[in-house]
């Protein structure tokens, strides 16, 4: 990736972004002018000065109407409220598109894989069941983002991770580690991933083909194009697998459209998505029914609006239904459940400046419920609802809860300082009538262009789950006597970036209480969902190195990326736990190290090497097994022109046999080649 920029005339406009000094930006060798973000968007932090390439000394404050006549308007969002990129004080992990292109991943999910402080466990290839964690959490505790909208499910975090949207669909991922509640509400218990996709705003044509080992293949399609000032993106694709390991078979599709117009006072953006699978979901439950299977649908729509001026309002409305088909014995009743959930809210929020920093506040209404054979209150017989597709089986089960919350937030900006402090204060029907509060700081300091040294402390929560509430089977049982998780987290750190080189340390400290997970306390023992105390605390750090901009020329190797996370663990009280599920299961070691080289004109490499240590244990035979260290290495080769990408790409190109969720081992070396052509 370039972290070059050189001004030139014309401009090119983003309306959401976060930014690192190694993220998309830096990868144009053009003049960047980064519009104001929507509040629901991820707030980030940026080393302006060294990814512009500025070496100014000026006060960055006091003379930022000199900075916006030769950077034009570099603006971001630190918070909920815009802040230029040298003001902002949260510092978020960005994935942009280059590495998103260079990286040799079969999914989005895969993609996670790469950020050092994030947790991906998957039962197959391609992602198609994966869960997703930060900073020692579990997959309940973050809340995951299209376009700064929430679409986390609340039957299960298992089956958040379905998105209506490919790769080539992908602009940017942004990645907050750290409790953020008081910035996106509940479930931002650990922190949270926005996932932008592409917004351009010229006629746009791509088809993309790959397959490979297993009987795998994919395609997709992206559509753009401009009607009366109505930008519209279309895209859509599908695949299917043998997935590479028992019950581990799929099939997929997925639809997605995205719209947006503006004018000199308001920007409108809206969105549908649409995602259906199939898949094998061996040992999911439990390793005494190894043959389970699974079936999703996902409908989401959101609309979004913001306006212009001193005053900006910025509404979202949104909607998501999701289904659920499981089957813990494959193409048999027994065991089967089905569910809907929906979820719809409408968030009401704006910002201001005014002499004394800048103020941003927001209301936002979240209704949540589910119709289940499983989850949920006993309905009555003449409430029953008939399930979609199937005849003679009937929705026996409801619940539902509302959650309504206010955000505050304001800003202090000074020369070499930024401060900012807000507070969430909310109220779920479910739990009480009791607003609570989740308040939060984020303080950063900037001696020079180069340096930045941050503090914050934000207090998070998470509800459970329906399925933690309420889920029973014969090795499953819930608890509907469970209260929110509630998490203390404190980061303290520092950013480096100079001449092509650029590090972050993090330290972070989350202490957890009502800790939720599902635990076995002896060998003869079905799992019970409780909770407990639990503190996660550990060490990030990140380094990047661009060798075009070290060298001064164009280098034969591009960039080299290097991130290492240790995290250490202590639970504080409640009996002895025999197996823990997920809670305490988590990476003490993460390593990951990517290169892209050039080989010969436009073909050139990315390797990636990955080397994970788990804590905790799986069941075989009978007996607890230890998670064992592993290391996987990945390639990708591909050649690039301005029309067409023609690639091949191995994972784990080592055929090393390694378990990373339960006793399912996960697939071995997995070959795919493919190519996209622009039309």
């Amino acid at each position: 990736m370039n972290y070059e920029l050189r001004i030139r005339p014309k401009a090119i406009t983003w309306k959401q972004f976060a930014n690192k000094g190694y993220c998309a930006i830096a990868s144009l060798k053009r003049e960047v002018r980064i519009g104001v973000l929507s509040i629901a968007t991820l707030g980030v932090a940026a080393q302006a000065e060294a990814a512009l390439g500025i070496t100014k000394t000026q006060n960055p404050i006091d003379d930022v109407v000199e900075e916006e006549k030769e950077m034009s308007e570099v603006t971001v969002t630190g918070t909920m409220t815009p802040l230029t990129l040298l003001q902002s004080a949260r510092i978020v992990s960005v994935l942009s598109r280059q590495d998103i292109e260079q990286a040799g991943v079969q999914s989005i999910n895969d993609l996670f894989k790469l950020a050092t402080g994030v947790d991906v466990r998957q039962r197959g290839g391609f992602g198609i069941q994966t869960d997703i964690s930060i900073d020692g959490g579990i997959f309940d505790q973050i809340s995951l983002l299209l376009n700064g909208v929430c679409i986390s499910n609340p039957q299960t975090g298992h089956l958040s991770a379905d998105f209506p949207v490919s790769i080539s669909d992908i602009e940017r991922i942004e990645v907050l580690e750290g409790a953020a509640s008081r910035i996106y509400g509940g479930q931002s218990f650990g922190g949270a991933i926005n996932i932008v996709t592409r917004h351009e705003e010229s006629r746009t044509a791509e088809i993309g083909v790959q397959g490979g080992s297993f009987v795998t293949f994919e395609a997709d399609a992206r559509l753009g194009f401009c009607i009366k000032g109505i930008n519209n993106r279309i895209s859509g694709g599908g695949g299917r697998s043998n997935g590479g390991t028992a019950n581990s078979d799929w099939k997929k599709g997925q639809f997605y459209y995205q719209g947006d117009y503006g004018n000199e006072h308001l920007k409108l953006e809206w969105q549908f998505g649409f995602s259906k699978k199939a898949y094998g979901a061996n040992t999911f439950y439990s390793a005494a029914y190894p043959n389970q299977f699974e079936r999703n649908e996902r409908y989401l729509l959101s609309v979004s609006a913001e306006t212009k001026g001193k005053l900006c309002f910025t509404p979202q409305v949104y909607w998501n239904r999701n289904y659920d088909n499981f089957e813990l014995i494959r193409n048999e009743r027994f065991g089967e459940n089905f569910h809907r959930t929906d979820i719809y809210g409408l968030k009401a929020g704006g910002y201001f400046r005014w002499i004394g920093g800048k103020t941003a506040m927001c209301a936002e209404f979240r209704h949540e419920g589910i119709l289940s054979t499983n989850l949920g209150q006993e309905l009555k017989s003449e409430q029953y609802v008939a399930v979609k597709g199937e005849e003679g089986i009937f929705y026996t089960r409801q619940d539902t809860r509302t959650t309504v919350s206010f955000n505050l937030e304001h800003n202090i900006l000074l020369a070499h300082w930024t401060v900012s402090a807000g507070l969430l204060t909310s109220m779920t029907t479910s739990v009480d009538h009791t607003f609570r509060f989740y308040p939060g700081i984020d303080v950063a300091y900037r001696p020079n262009a180069h340096w930045k040294v941050f503090f914050s402390y934000n207090k998070g929560f998470r509800l459970p789950t329906f399925t933690d509430l309420y889920y029973k089977s014969v090795t499953l049982e819930g608890n509907k006597g469970l209260k929110p998780e509630n998490n203390h987290s404190v980061q303290i750190g520092g950013l480096f970036h100079k001449n092509g080189y650029a590090a972050t340390v993090r330290v972070f400290f989350h202490h957890g209480s009502n800790m939720i997970d599902w635990v076995m306390y002896h060998p003869e023992d079905t799992y019970h969902s409780t909770a407990f105390k639990l503190d996660n605390m550990g060490v990030q750090a990140e380094g990047r190195f661009n060798f075009d901009e070290i060298t001064g020329k164009n280098a034969w190797i591009k960039n080299l990326t290097l991130g290492y996370t240790h995290i250490r663990q202590g639970k504080h009280d409640g009996p002895d736990i025999y197996k823990s599920s997920y809670t305490m299961e988590y990476l003490r070691h993460k390593f990951i190290a990517t290169l892209h080289h050039k080989i010969y004109k436009d073909l050139a490499a990315t390797w990636s090497i990955r080397v994970q240590d788990r804590m905790g244990n799986y069941i075989s035979a009978g007996e607890l097994v230890n998670y064992s260290t592993y290391a996987t290495l990945d390639i990708k080769l591909q050649w690039t022109s301005i029309h067409y990408n023609v690639f091949v790409q191995g994972t784990n190109i080592t055929n090393n046999k390694y378990f990373d969720l339960g006793n399912v081992p996960q697939p071995g070396i997995w070959i795919m080649a493919g190519a996209r052509w622009k039309l």
